[in-house]
Order: structure tokens, then C-alpha cells, then sequence
């Protein structure tokens, strides 16, 4: 926990762009207008600073329902590794504007706490209130439905992660994200589906091509006994790791990352 609390103190978590004044003031919410203009005051200060949380306090003063505040106030917290009050203040925010907040909540349970129940939970109720597309995670790596998929996975519920997945993947209009066909791709690959596996793989080819991605296939090619393709894509995964073509996260690891170490001895 210490180590976590010490790791966020040196890397910014994601900023929140300052809510536009001028829509609560539209609406007639002269309340939230006014909180608004307050929380504005923080732009050029560190989350740290004593003045960053005094405004916002002020804020929540013009205004108790300003959810902007609450989620603000929070990011400090869970910098600093005191995630009950990072979770009393999220909580707050997401109960006074679930639209902006509860996904956000989520990917934080997700990527921060390996909460995949919490996190499955926060996806499923954001998508039963929501009437339009609930979007992606707040570092735009994953669509929230492929973050439920992963997190299903995680639990050991392959086939509903996979049936996820898919299902996000054939949404209309619907552009592949970065590391989708690799996360379903594995997903295959733990359920001895190789074929639909390197289907996936291929996929994920031609959209991004990263070393872990290599790896696995080179990993359904070793069970497949094509002893050939077994090792040109160890090669290449080993090559694109060192070349720094990995999944990466400043963060945390990635789900279903894989190390050097794992692919030499593979």
C-alpha cells in the first residue's frame, strides 16, 4: 500500500478538464454557476497544495450538489494512498452526477484496485441509466464495455467476457481500440479455442502490433506443433520488445502484459 500511495505522489493521475460555467448559468443554476467560477481558481495549482483543496471546499460551500468538487478533491487522495476518503468523495460526486463519474469510478476500481466485481458493478449500473454510449476509460484505452469484458475474464468468466468482447466489436460505428483483439484473443487462448485465438491475434495485427501480442502467437504456433512460426514470432515479440513496442501503462501493468523474462524462456 505504502509503495502504491509513494508511486502515485511522483506520477500525475489523470486530470478532469474544468467544466464550462457558462452551461450551469444557461440552465439558471446560478448555484453551480457560482461554484463553477470558485473551482476555476484552481487551474495553476498542484492537487497537493493547501489552496487546491480550500477552494474547492469553497466551492462545495457555494454549492453542496457541485460534483465537479467532490471528484476534484478526490484525485489527491487517491495520490496519496487514502483511498477511503478518495472513495467517500467519488461516491459523492457519482451520487450527484452519475453521468460524468460513475465510469471514471469504475476504470479507477479496475486499474487501481483490481476491484473487477466493483468495477463490473459501476459498468452495468452506468449502462442500465445511461440512454446513449457509455464511452471509454478516462486514459481512452478501452471502451468501458471491453474494460467489463476484461474484468469478467479476470474472474474467471471467460465465455461471458468473450461473448462481451464480441459484442462490443460488432457495435456499429464502432472503431477497435488499441489492445481489443489482443484481449480477446488471450481470452480464446486460455479457453483452448486456438483457432478463433489467432484469428484474434491476426486482428489485432494489423491494427497495432506489440511484442505481447507476438508472444501469444507464438505461443498457439508451439501447441499447434508449427515448429517454424513458433519461432519467427518469438523473434519478433523479442525484437518488438526491445524496441519498446509493448503494452504499456505509466501507471499500472497492463492485463495480460507480458514481461521479457516470459518471452526469452518461453
Amino acid at each position: 500500500m505504502k509503495n502504491l500511495a509513494y508511486f502515485f505522489l511522483l506520477c500525475p493521475i489523470y486530470l478532469f478538464s474544468q467544466p464550462n460555467c457558462n452551461a450551469y448559468l444557461y440552465k439558471g443554476d446560478t448555484l453551480q454557476y457560482k461554484a463553477c467560477i470558485e473551482a476555476e481558481k484552481t487551474e495553476k495549482l498542484y492537487q497537493f497544495q493547501r489552496e487546491f483543496q480550500e477552494i474547492l471546499d469553497n466551492a462545495i460551500k457555494i454549492c453542496p450538489n457541485f460534483a465537479y468538487a467532490y471528484r476534484e478533491k478526490s484525485t489527491a487522495y487517491l495520490k496519496s494512498g487514502d483511498f477511503l476518503t478518495w472513495k467517500k468523495l467519488i461516491d459523492k460526486a457519482v451520487d450527484l452526477d452519475y453521468g460524468l463519474n460513475l465510469g471514471y469510478r469504475a476504470w479507477c476500481r479496475y486499474q487501481f484496485f483490481r476491484d473487477y466485481k466493483g468495477a463490473i458493478k459501476d459498468i452495468e449500473k452506468l449502462d442500465s441509466l445511461a440512454n446513449y454510449n457509455i464511452g471509454y476509460s478516462i486514459n481512452g484505452d478501452y471502451h468501458l464495455n471491453i474494460t467489463k469484458g476484461i474484468c469478467y475474464s479476470a474472474i474467471n468468466k471467460k465465455k461471458k467476457a468473450i461473448k462481451i468482447f464480441n459484442g462490443q466489436l460488432e457495435t456499429k460505428d464502432y472503431s477497435p481500440g488499441l489492445y481489443d483483439y489482443y484481449q480477446l484473443g488471450v481470452t480464446y487462448y486460455e479457453i483452448k479455442d486456438y483457432t478463433n485465438a489467432l484469428i484474434s491475434f491476426e486482428k489485432q495485427s494489423k491494427i497495432n502490433e506489440f511484442a505481447d501480442n507476438s508472444y501469444y502467437k507464438c505461443k498457439v504456433y508451439k501447441i499447434l506443433k508449427n515448429q517454424k512460426q513458433y519461432k519467427k514470432y518469438k523473434e519478433m515479440a523479442l525484437k518488438l520488445y526491445a524496441e519498446n513496442k509493448k503494452m504499456f501503462d505509466p501507471y499500472t501493468r497492463h492485463f495480460n502484459s507480458v514481461y521479457y523474462e516470459t518471452i526469452k524462456n518461453e
